[in-house]
């Protein structure tokens, strides 16, 4: 299968590496010449992916369309604030791309402004293809060392092409699962990185097992109503890309958003971590997108409001806590 991967992030550079292991043709498109000169030289992305050689066979695209126009798939690995960008350059280049079916995106995170999902952006920007998403509790790194794992690529159905693209990707190191769920596996996968926040205000703090423990169940409950109430399965949220996501992104020490949640919680401000220290953090702008959600369709969500809280009204954790632990009680489920 010849796969077009753009741009060149960690996700982007890790997916690529695993495709060219599993014998694919594979091009991975950076941002800029500058960028796709330097992995060209180097044979690996110092940037934003140092200490994985790039396999010999990866091809380095240096321009768009001449990737699309031998591509079957096309996927696009940015962060969701830049997805519906690189949508409108991408549209640019359709013409010549004959052979191509289908879009996957990796993005974890809302559209600011609008609040709309991935797959709804990529629908609205690249019309009369297949859209689908790839989802599910891996760090990019562990991918590209072959760590065991697993994921779900989903679509609205689940179509030849997918089931096609199922085996493409899946290998000795890497098992695809298939869903037809594609709103409840985004909601998921956005709605882990507000938790993972929690999670680290939690290190942050220095509580211990009780206490995450406790956040970790209530979260996946909250992540169950809301991914409902927004047109998600319930049993999408008790997989891989609800329940397997969040367990991995609240704990895991690459957890860029549970780092962030740490790091906020000892003093960090904001500004220093997400603009001078350049981190990721889809959970930040996603926790203001999800209060707006809940608040307009009347969706009781405590946990997510408390971090909205936190995040964007200068309410200290310690009250966020109290907020939390002397609400009504009630039945467990």
């Amino acid at each position: 299968m010849n796969i077009a991967i753009l741009p060149a992030g960690a996700w982007g550079t890790a997916l690529a590496i695993h495709l060219t292991r599993n014998k694919h043709t594979v091009t991975l498109i950076p941002r800029t010449l500058d960028e796709a000169m330097e992995l060209s030289e180097h044979r690996e992305n110092r940037s934003y992916f140092p200490g994985h050689p790039l396999p010999d066979d990866l091809q380095i695209g240096l321009e768009i369309l001449p990737a699309l126009m031998e591509a079957d798939v096309c996927v696009l690995a940015c962060p969701s604030k830049f997805l519906r960008s690189v949508c409108r350059e991408i549209s640019k280049e359709l013409g010549q791309a004959r052979q191509l079916k289908l879009f996957i995106t990796l993005c974890k995170g809302l559209e600011e402004k609008t609040n709309a999902l991935p797959i709804s952006i990529m629908q609205e920007e690249l019309p009369g293809y297949q859209h689908a998403v790839l989802s599910g509790p891996t760090f990019a790194s562990q991918i590209a060392e072959g760590q065991p794992s697993a994921i779900v690529l989903a679509g609205e159905k689940v179509t030849p092409e997918l089931q096609a693209l199922q085996q493409a990707i899946s290998g000795q190191t890497l098992r695809v699962y298939t869903s037809d769920d594609a709103v409840g596996v985004e909601l998921g996968g956005c709605l882990k990185n507000v938790y993972a926040i929690a999670s680290g205000i939690c290190d942050g703090l220095g509580l211990r097992d009780n206490s995450k423990a406790a956040l970790l169940t209530r979260a996946l409950h909250e992540m169950v109503r809301v991914g409902k109430a927004l047109g998600g399965q319930a049993s999408t949220f008790h997989g891989l890309t609800g329940f397997g996501d969040l367990v991995l992104t609240c704990n895991g020490k690459e957890s860029r958003n549970r780092i962030f949640g740490e790091e906020f919680a000892k003093g960090v401000s904001v500004k220093e971590l997400i603009e001078e220290r350049k981190m990721t953090v889809e959970g930040y702008r996603t926790a203001l997108c999800f209060h707006q959600i809940c608040e307009e369709k009347g969706i009781e969500a405590p946990i997510l409001e408390q971090i909205y809280q936190i995040l964007f009204n200068n309410q200290t954790a310690r009250e966020a806590i109290v907020a939390l632990m002397s609400r009504e009680l009630k039945e467990e489920i």
